[in-house]
């Protein structure tokens, strides 16, 4: 019996496109409503805040959509990246079960966000793009999209949920140290904010505020344009090479997976690893 515990993937047989499970729903999604009008959201609602090609990308029915050369070449300073087998967590859950655990933690940022941020900023530049304002709770998706933004050469600016501004400085650090201006939301800088900061001076501040205040600097300049690290359908998709990459190193392992567990907040670490096998599957 093999006692393997780490499954790498030659950087040759990483996967060069990203799934994407609209192709494979058994009917299409429900468009999302714009929040004034009620109505479907259209490509012209959504071209102040994204470029087109995530715009394309957000309704694409393509079950495969190409990874860009540039973002694969990126991709590789950590991707592909390991698959482990948990078999000291086995002996000491005395199971019979097989654990698995694709770890993310090996990129810049150390999560999986830099997946999504790093293409976003690619489609961002190509368009023309000088700047990118984006939201950040706990700071990993503020720290990975300031990564892939210094990269490309993309200004930006992180309104950073209050709280987690001043429980956690070096997360700020770090997006400080890539370039990028982390800013404590709610704050003095947009309408939205200080009509909140009007209401309650010492506010520390959600997600939602801080994606208002993201989405309304965005909207007021037209150079600039608005970055999201979850939630959406292109997102989603960018994180399916975790699962494209997950199903090779399976195979490696000779085995596949009964049950995937993984947590899910805006959905992209999840259908990150198991869009893919859903595709696999049926």
């Amino acid at each position: 019996m093999s006692d393997t515990i780490k499954y790498f993937l030659e950087e040759s047989k990483m996967p060069k496109t990203w799934y994407n499970i609209a192709a494979d729903l058994p009917k299409p999604m429900e468009p999302p409503l714009h929040p004034g009008t009620l109505k479907p959201i259209g490509p012209d609602d959504l071209a102040p805040l994204f470029p087109m090609a995530l715009i394309g990308q957000e309704v694409s029915q393509d079950r495969e959509i190409e990874i860009p050369e540039p973002v694969r070449e990126i991709y590789k300073k950590w991707r592909p990246s390991p698959l482990y087998r948990a078999r000291a967590l086995e002996k000491h859950l005395d199971t019979p079960a097989k654990i698995y655990y694709k770890y993310e933690g090996v990129s810049p940022s150390g999560s999986h966000k830099p997946n999504t941020a790093v293409a976003q900023a690619f489609y961002n530049k190509e368009e023309g793009t000088k700047k990118i304002t984006t939201e950040t709770g706990a700071g990993q998706w503020g720290t990975s999209l300031a990564f892939a933004c210094k990269l490309f050469g993309i200004e930006l600016d992180v309104y950073m949920v209050k709280v987690s501004f001043e429980q956690k400085p070096y997360r700020k650090l770090v997006m400080q140290t890539y370039g990028a201006r982390c800013v404590a939301s709610p704050s003095n800088e947009t309408d939205s904010g200080k009509a909140i900061l009007a209401k309650d001076p010492n506010n520390t501040g959600s997600l939602g505020i801080a994606i208002s205040e993201a989405v309304e600097m965005a909207a007021k300049n037209p150079d600039t344009k608005y970055a999201l690290g979850s939630v959406l359908n292109h997102v989603l998709m960018h994180q399916t090479i975790v699962g494209n990459e997950a199903i090779l190193q399976m195979e490696m392992a000779d085995d596949y997976p009964d049950i995937l567990v993984g947590c899910t907040g805006g959905g992209s670490n999840f259908s990150g690893l198991a869009n893919p096998f859903f595709r696999k599957k049926f």
